[in-house]
């Protein structure tokens, strides 16, 4: 018998918290696990879930209508009759739709911690879930977060510890994720880069990601070295505001928006240097696959220092964008990096995602 997990999420589009869930789901032994999702904005994966035999149930958003919400969601899992439900957020309040699967008659009441901060600045969101922050604790009964920062902000300090949560890693797929030489001619080939010195970044166009400082990074590298090109993955809320930027800041023959791409392992082969000031991250997978691609990275220090599971990394302070532009520099530069040996080294240190998925499966699954 197939047993069910119905997957509460805003949407499933690319971004980190979604693409840990479709790199799970891939692996999923279909003859005996099935993951379905409830969404309440369609999105950039449903296409992918769909044809691998997953259903996406279109369910009401809280902020339309939280009650709403609410028994859609007990009505899915009476139907369907689900004995696992799994919210995956980065708010408290979110927890509240786990109690609907409790009323539903789920049994596995799980909850993903997805970040290590809600919205930077947003006041509301923050007060929401200082209040809210019980209802993780009460409404679920498995607790897990890719990092003991995301961890600890959801379900409290020293949750890991006292196994009231526990670490589930962002995994990759080694077959995937590795230093590709082919792709990155054929990557740089197809985005016009040639000889370029290659500054990247993936992430959604939101306030969290810091598009803004980091292209002022990228104009004080371009000052340095008139090749670099500075490659910009994703989507997102400030896109035109950081493409209205580029255009004043006269950066527009330099940079590249490829909107969502789902070669990341081909592209990252085709970068130099990642560049990441992250104003927080639960646990970034964008930093998580570069450095499986032998990338070298620079990155915010308010990013969790979980992350720096090889050499590649180094933290900078968010103060002076000069001194990540010379980071950068100096990383590009340091040496003929054997950029395939790092895949296997993140297996090694537990980033497999065989062994991410048959945890996963073990704890969420009844």
């Amino acid at each position: 018998m197939v047993r069910k997990l119905l997957c509460i999420v805003g949407g499933m589009n690319a971004g980190g918290a979604e693409t840990f869930l479709m790199k799970i789901y891939r692996e999923l032994d279909r003859n005996e696990f099935q993951i379905d999702f409830a969404v309440a904005l369609e999105g950039v994966y449903d296409e992918e879930i769909r044809n691998l035999g997953g259903n996406i149930y279109r369910i009401t958003s809280k902020s339309e209508n939280i009650w709403k919400n609410f028994f859609d969601i007990v009505h899915l899992v009476k139907k369907y009759n689900y004995k696992s439900v799994l919210r995956v957020s980065q708010n408290s309040l979110s927890a509240f739709e786990l109690l609907a699967g409790k009323v539903g008659g789920a049994k596995i009441l799980a909850f993903r911690s997805s970040n290590s901060s809600t919205v930077a600045g947003n006041k509301k969101e923050l007060i929401i879930h200082k209040m809210c922050k019980w209802m993780p604790i009460l409404f679920a009964n498995v607790r897990f977060a890719p990092s003991t920062e995301a961890a600890e902000y959801m379900f409290g300090k020293g949750c890991i510890e006292s196994g009231r949560a526990f670490l589930l890693r962002n995994g990759i797929d080694v077959k995937e994720y590795h230093y590709d030489e082919k792709a990155r001619q054929r990557i740089r080939k197809e985005l016009k880069l040639s000889n370029a010195f290659v500054v990247g970044h993936i992430g959604r166009f939101n306030q969290q990601k810091n598009h803004l400082f980091l292209l002022e990074v990228f104009s004080k590298i371009k000052c340095c070295n008139e090749n670099a090109m500075l490659v910009l993955c994703g989507t997102g809320e400030k896109e035109k505001e950081i493409k209205r930027k580029v255009y004043e800041m006269n950066l527009e023959k330099s940079v590249i928006f490829t909107g969502v791409r789902f070669d990341i392992p081909q592209v990252l082969s085709a970068m130099d240097v990642l560049v990441f000031p992250s104003l927080y991250e639960g646990m970034p997978n964008a930093i998580i696959e570069a450095q499986a691609t032998g990338l070298p990275c620079i990155i915010s220090d308010h990013i969790t220092k979980e992350v720096k599971v090889t050499d590649l990394v180094k933290f900078m302070p968010l103060e002076n964008p000069g001194e990540l532009a010379k980071a950068a520099i100096v990383a590009n530069g340091s040496g003929s990096l054997k950029r395939d040996l790092y895949a296997r080294e993140m297996v090694n240190r537990g980033y497999s995602i065989e062994k991410c998925g048959n945890l996963f499966c073990q704890k969420c699954f009844l």
